[in-house]
C-alpha cells in the first residue's frame, strides 16, 4: 500500500454518508463519484468495528463511477481526541470496482476513517490521450490537457506550482511550433513524474464521502489468559478469611501457571439483610459470610473494600506486586445492592417498589435472589443514576483498575452502557470491559456492538465436534468478526457444566486445551479446575456444591493429579505461538471420526502454524486420518514437513494432505502441533523451521 501523508483536515463541506453529495441541504447533482460500500463497517455504521492499536487496518471500498471516466479514491484517518490533521493514503485499485488502502492506528483510542471518491478529469483525460493516433487529435486533445495542467497550478504553491506552469508553457510552445514532433509532444504531456504533481493538487469539490468511526484497545483485549479467584478463599488456614495479603502470597503460583489477568469477584461489604447461606439456603448463621454480589453494609458500598480482606493500602500493594508478576487484576462490576446498602436509604427512587411499599428484590423464576436489589433504569431520577454508576467506575480506574468483568449486562438498560463505556473509553483509552452476559444471541451480539471489548461465549454448553465447529465457525467469519470478542471459560462460579460433572481428567483436560486454542481470550475459575471440583448441588443442577459463591473454602493447591503443570504448558504455548493470539486464523479440517476434532490457526505474517487435534472421547482410544488445506497453508505438497508436539515434545514427520493421528485419552487427550518446513541451510543441509 502507499505510505500515508499527512493532511490537513477535511473540509466541513465534504458530502455526508449517502455520499449523494449533498452540501448545506441541498443536492449537488454533478458529483459523479459513488461509494457503494465501505468494510468494515457495522449495521450500516451505527456500530464501529474493533481493532488492536499497532495493528495494521485493512479497508475496503466499493467505488465506481458513470461512463468511462476515471477516479481517484483515498483513504483519510485520524485519532478524534487527540489529532487535528487527517493522515492520507491513496486507495488501490483491486479490479471490479474494489479499492484497498491499510492504516495502523498507533494508539488505543476512537478513530475516524474518511473514503473519498472522485471523478478526476486530468487522469481521464491522460487515459484518453494515450491511446489517440491522429495527429489532428492529439493537438487538440493537448489544449484540453494544458488547461487541466494550469488548473492544477492554480491550486498548488510553492515549486509544485512552478514545475506545472513550466511543463504548461512547454506544451503549449510546442502546439505553436509548427516543427515540433507530435510524438515527442505527446511523451511530454503523458510525464508520470509531473502528471503525480497534478494528482497531489486535484480537483476535490465534487468528491463523495463517507466517513466512519473505528473502536481501537490495547493488545489485551484481543489476547489473554485469564484466571478466576476469591480472594476470601486464599487463606492457607481452613475456617480463616482470605485477605489481599494471602492473595499476594499466592501470586507466584498465578504467574508460574502463566495467566495475564487475574479476576476477583466483587470485594465490596456484603450485606446482612436476607443474607444467604451456604448453597444458597435463605437463613444464614451468624458467621456466614454470604455472596459477594450482594453488595453493600453499614460499611459502605461499590468504592469500599470489605474491611475482612484488608485496606486500600493492602489492596494498592497487591496491585503493585500483581504488575511485578505480570498479572493485570480485573474487578466486577455488578450494578446492584444488597437491602442495607446506604444507596437503597439515600436514594429510593433508584429501586422498584412493590405496591406493599417494600423493594423489589432480583428474580429470575424460579431463581430467586432475595439478598439482591437491581437498579431501575426507567426512574426518573435516570440521569443522577447513571453518573453515579460511572463515578463508581472512576473511582476503581483512579486506584489503577483498568479490566472490568461486568456482571449480568443484559439486564441493564443498552443505552446506559453505550454511554458510560463510550464516555470512560474517551477518558482512558486503555479501559477493557468484558461482558458476562450468558444470554439470548442478539442480546450477546448488542452488547458488544455498544462498546463492550469482549464478550464470555456458549463454550461451555458446546461439546460435539459439529456443535464446536459451526459455533467458532461462526464467530470468526460471521458478522461478529468485526465487534465481538469471545473469551471462552470452560467452567464459573455460576456454571459447573455437567460435561465436567464426571471429574475425568480427560475431560477436564481437552475443555481447558479447546479453550486455550480455539479462542485467544480464555479463563478458568478457579481453583476448581486445576484441582478439577465436579460436584453439583444436586442432580440436574450446573451449580457447584459449597459454592464459594456463599461460604470460605480452603484450597490444598500441592496436588499430585491437579491440572497445574497441563496448564502452565498450555499458557506458555499460547505465548510463544502469534497463530493461537488472534482469532481470524482459525480453520478447521476435516477428519473421518467425529470423536477428534482437528483445526489449525494461522499467523501469515510471521509464518506460525498451530494445528490442535483433541479426543473428545475421554474413555476410549481413537484414531483417523486427518485432511489438511496444504492450500490455506501455502505447504509445498511434494515436502515433507514436520509436525511437533509443544505438549509431549515428540516430533513427526508427514507428507501431504492426509495424516494418520490417534490419541488415548489416558496418556495424552490431544495433539498441539507446530508445523515446521524442510528449508536447506547454506552448508547444504536441510532442517525443519
Amino acid at each position: 500500500m502507499a505510505s500515508a501523508k499527512r493532511k490537513a483536515p477535511a473540509k466541513k463541506n465534504a458530502t455526508p454518508a449517502s455520499g449523494s453529495g449533498a452540501k448545506s441541504g441541498t443536492l449537488e447533482g454533478r458529483v459523479r463519484a459513488v461509494i457503494d460500500t465501505i468494510l468494515p463497517m457495522v449495521d450500516g455504521g451505527r456500530f464501529t468495528p474493533k481493532r488492536i492499536a499497532g495493528e495494521p487496518v485493512t479497508v475496503e471500498a466499493h467505488c465506481f463511477t458513470d461512463g468511462h471516466d476515471r477516479i481517484r479514491v483515498v483513504l483519510r484517518w485520524r485519532q478524534m481526541a487527540v489529532s487535528a490533521a487527517d493522515y492520507e493514503v491513496d486507495m488501490q485499485a483491486q479490479g471490479n470496482d474494489v479499492w484497498l488502502a491499510e492504516f495502523t492506528p498507533p494508539l488505543p483510542g476512537r478513530y475516524q476513517y474518511t473514503v473519498m471518491a472522485w471523478v478526476d478529469p486530468f487522469e481521464s483525460w491522460r487515459h484518453e490521450f494515450e491511446r489517440r493516433v491522429e495527429s489532428s487529435d492529439i493537438r487538440l486533445a493537448l489544449r484540453t490537457g494544458v488547461a487541466l495542467i494550469d488548473a492544477a497550478a492554480a491550486r498548488a504553491a510553492g515549486s509544485d506550482a512552478a514545475i506545472l506552469n513550466e511543463w504548461s508553457a512547454q506544451l503549449l510552445a510546442g502546439l505553436e511550433d509548427p516543427a515540433a514532433e507530435i510524438a515527442s509532444q505527446q511523451a511530454l504531456a503523458l510525464d508520470p513524474a509531473r502528471a503525480a504533481i497534478v494528482a497531489r493538487h486535484s480537483d476535490r469539490s465534487l468528491a463523495a464521502t463517507q466517513t466512519l468511526e473505528l473502536t481501537v484497545d490495547r493488545r489485551r483485549a484481543e489476547f489473554g489468559s485469564w484466571y478466576e479467584l476469591f480472594p476470601r478463599s486464599a487463606a492457607g488456614k481452613r475456617g480463616s478469611h482470605g485477605t489481599f495479603k494471602d492473595v499476594e502470597a499466592r501470586l507466584p503460583y498465578l504467574a508460574e501457571m502463566g495467566f495475564d489477568v487475574l479476576y476477583f469477584p466483587p470485594i465490596h461489604p456484603i450485606g446482612r439483610i436476607n443474607r444467604k447461606g451456604p448453597n444458597n439456603t435463605l437463613r444464614a448463621k451468624p458467621d456466614d459470610v454470604g455472596s459477594p454480589w450482594a453488595i453493600g453494609a453499614a460499611e459502605g458500598g461499590h468504592k469500599d473494600i470489605l474491611p475482612q480482606l484488608g485496606t486500600f493500602d493492602d489492596f494498592d500493594r497487591l496491585m503493585k506486586a500483581a504488575r511485578a508478576h505480570g498479572l493485570e487484576i480485573a474487578m466486577d462490576l455488578a450494578f446492584q445492592c444488597a437491602p442495607d446498602h446506604p444507596y437503597v436509604a439515600a436514594h429510593p427512587q433508584w429501586f422498584k417498589h412493590r405496591p406493599d411499599g417494600s423493594v423489589q428484590y432480583a428474580e429470575n423464576p424460579p431463581k430467586k435472589y432475595q439478598d439482591i436489589y437491581p437498579f431501575d433504569f426507567e426512574t426518573g431520577d435516570w440521569r443522577s443514576l447513571w453518573d453515579e454508576l460511572k463515578s463508581i467506575v472512576d473511582f476503581w480506574i483512579e486506584r489503577g483498575v483498568r479490566i472490568f468483568r461486568v456482571d449480568n449486562p443484559h439486564t441493564k438498560a443498552f443505552g446506559f452502557w453505550e454511554w458510560l463505556i463510550g464516555t470512560t473509553q474517551r477518558e482512558h483509552a486503555d479501559v477493557i470491559y468484558l461482558a458476562e452476559a450468558f444470554t439470548r444471541p442478539k442480546l450477546m451480539h448488542r452488547l458488544a456492538k455498544l462498546g463492550f471489548s469482549q464478550s464470555y461465549t456458549y463454550f461451555a454448553w458446546r461439546n460435539s465436534k459439529q456443535e464446536l465447529t459451526d459455533y467458532f465457525t461462526e464467530l470468526v467469519t460471521g458478522p461478529g468478526r468485526e465487534y465481538y470478542r469471545p473469551n471462552v471459560w470452560p467452567n464459573t462460579p455460576d456454571i459447573l457444566p455437567e460435561v465436567l460433572q464426571s471429574g475425568l481428567r480427560p475431560l477436564y483436560a481437552s475443555r481447558l486445551i479447546l479453550a486455550a486454542t480455539l479462542s485467544a481470550n480464555y479463563g478458568i475459575y478457579g481453583p476448581t479446575y486445576e484441582l478439577m471440583e465436579s460436584t453439583p448441588r444436586e442432580p440436574g443442577s450446573e451449580e457447584y456444591r459449597d459454592s464459594e459463591k456463599y461460604q470460605l473454602r480452603n484450597w490444598t493447591l500441592e496436588q499430585p493429579d491437579s491440572l497445574w503443570s497441563l496448564i502452565a504448558r498450555m499458557n506458555r504455548i499460547r505465548r510463544e505461538n502469534a497463530a493461537l493470539q488472534s482469532n481470524s486464523g482459525l480453520h478447521f479440517c476435516r477428519l473421518d471420526n467425529d470423536q477428534l476434532i482437528a483445526y489449525f490457526k494461522v499467523d501469515a505474517a510471521l509464518g506460525n502454524v498451530i494445528l490442535t487435534v483433541v479426543n473428545l472421547d475421554p474413555h476410549q482410544t481413537q484414531s483417523g486420518w486427518i485432511d489438511l488445506d496444504i492450500g490455506a497453508l501455502k505447504f509445498d505438497l511434494d515436502q515433507p514437513y514436520q509436525v511437533h508436539d509443544l505438549l509431549s515434545d515428540q516430533r513427526y514427520i508427514w507428507r501431504g494432505r492426509r495424516n494418520y493421528v490417534l490419541l488415548d485419552p489416558r496418556c495424552a487427550p490431544a495433539h498441539v502441533f507446530k508445523l515446521r518446513r524442510r528449508v536447506r541451510s547454506e552448508q547444504d543441509f536441510d532442517y525443519y523451521q
